[in-house]
């Protein structure tokens, strides 16, 4: 079975203003990191988020090191938003699932 690796990339809102507005938070899934990035950045530059804090160098050496990358957006000191990269594995290694093997009766 061959393994691949997708991107998760979520939206979570935080902050005092959170509670004004209630938002769920977005995820989305992406098989290569450089079109998960692309979109990131074209969606951030649509709204008039600041988009250089999502870069693919950052994004790839943080996943490379942490195997996660959190970036916060915020405006007058108020956070508004964390955009938060992971990576999952598809097809993993099947295990035992800690299951114990059945125990034979002795005769």
């Amino acid at each position: 079975m061959r393994q691949s690796i997708i991107y998760e990339v979520s939206i979570n809102y935080i902050g005092s203003l959170n509670d004004v507005r209630k938002r769920e938070s977005f995820v989305v899934y992406f098989s290569n990191l450089k079109r998960a990035i692309e979109c990131l950045q074209t969606n951030l530059a649509v709204s008039g988020w600041e988009q250089k804090k999502v870069n693919y160098t950052a994004v790839y050496r943080t996943l490379k090191v942490k195997n996660k990358f959190v970036c916060d957006f915020d405006a007058m000191k108020v956070k508004f938003f964390q955009v938060t990269i992971t990576t999952k594995t598809l097809n993993p290694l099947l295990t035992t699932l800690g299951i114990d093997e059945f125990p034979t009766v002795k005769k």
